[in-house]
């Protein structure tokens, strides 16, 4: 593993420890200020805003200058909005911060994963996402229970201390900043990148196998993300302090962890859609049978559950997406990638706040499974294993 490789990989898994802090958090500073569930789904919404129109060109960057320049400006930009937070009183600013935070997360996002594209061989995609997005699931896991340890067990946190949250999670993200730095700085052994487009979007979506792995990806992203923005809110509701939502979530990404670390034997036994299908089922029952349920064991099994069965769908899609096309248009395609979860980051909590709104926390949560069963069903559909190089090239009016 080169120098690159590997500090892009803790830049990514650090800064995930300060979002990971900051959402659940900011969940937690709106409802300090008297909003509610309709509330928290749209500011969760507008983290995803701003990347939707900005995935697509900064893939194109990174298709033409690497991506390790974009591992800088994203902890950058996330360490920005996290201080920025921290100052942060009305829903407005609030969700405007979250905009930023969510902009840096995508731009690291990017960088990272073109990182791992570029720096590893064809055969070790697997288990170099998988270890993407295992750093990911460790970032996931340590933020809540930082998060727990400095809100205490109470039910209601104070605005207050969800500035102390923000303030500290601003503090990772510097760390993260400097990890990034020197990724930048260290040699890789990408070669030189082509001066050319990275390949007309319209052609990589029209590539089969390329949608539905960008659906499964966006079901997965989607899922993890609400279940984060949700579990405050039942945990409000029901009388679970921030100290157990905080352990309720690390275990959902503990379980992540567990399923992407083996995730290169694991594919080679059941295979790579399969194994997206299968996870995908499993994180779906979980999520709906813990709309039953209000026993914090009981939702502590459930989310191991639903964090092993999510597990794969992200580092999976990356590897079915980029081995679907051509090296000069990886980046592009994974930023084809990224805009769909955007996408699905607003389109879906913006959902859950108003089916929230009107049924309750908790039905968000089938909508979740739905979306989950969806993905499982579209993903085994049979794709090539790959289209010709010369069907990505861009077509001038693109």
């Amino acid at each position: 593993m080169s120098r690159r490789l590997l500090f892009a990989l803790l830049a990514m898994g650090v800064a995930q420890a300060a979002v990971y802090m900051v959402r659940p958090a900011t969940s937690y500073r709106l409802l300090a200020y008297g909003e509610g569930a309709r509330e928290v789904g749209l500011v969760a919404a507008a983290f995803a805003l701003l990347p939707i129109f900005l995935a697509i060109p900064l893939g194109r960057f990174s298709d033409r200058r690497g991506g390790a320049p974009l591992l800088v400006v994203g902890c950058g930009l996330q360490t920005a909005g996290c201080l920025l937070l921290a100052v942060s009183t009305t829903t407005l600013t609030i969700a405007g911060s979250s905009a930023v935070v969510g902009l840096g997360h995508l731009a690291l996002a990017l960088g990272a994963q073109d990182v791992v594209a570029r720096e590893s061989h064809e055969s070790r995609h697997d288990q170099h996402f998988g270890l993407l997005t295992a750093g990911v699931s460790l970032g996931q896991l340590v933020g809540p229970l930082l998060l727990g340890m400095v809100l205490g067990a109470g039910s209601g946190p104070s605005a207050g201390a969800t500035t102390t949250v923000m303030l500290l999670a601003a503090g990772i993200a510097a760390l993260a900043t400097a990890c990034a730095a020197v990724a930048d700085r260290s040699a890789g052994h990408a070669g030189t990148r082509q001066a050319t487009r990275g390949g007309s979007v319209r052609t990589i979506l029209s590539t089969r196998g390329v949608p539905v792995g960008i659906f499964a990806s966006i079901a997965v992203l989607a899922a993890s993300d609400v279940f984060t923005a949700y579990m405050p809110v039942i945990g409000a509701q029901n009388d679970i302090g921030p100290r157990a939502v905080g352990v309720l979530l690390a275990l959902r990404a503990a379980a992540s962890i567990a399923a992407r670390l083996r995730i290169g034997a694991i594919v080679g036994s059941v295979g790579r859609t399969r194994l997206i299908s299968i996870g995908a089922v499993a994180a779906a029952v979980a999520l709906a049978t813990m709309t039953l349920t209000h026993d914090v064991w009981a939702l502590a099994a459930l989310s191991v559950v639903a964090g092993f069965g999510l597990g794969f769908g992200q580092p999976l899609s990356m590897t079915l997406v980029v081995q679907l096309v051509p090296e000069h248009a990886q980046s592009t395609a994974l930023a084809v990638r990224l805009t769909g979860n955007r996408i699905g980051q607003v389109a879906t909590p913006a959902a859950a706040g108003v089916i929230a709104g009107g049924s309750g926390a908790g039905s968000v949560f089938w909508l979740l499974g739905a979306m989950l069963v969806a993905s499982a069903v579209a993903i085994q559909r049979p794709a090539p294993s790959g289209p010709d190089e010369t069907e990505l090239v861009p077509s001038p009016l693109e």
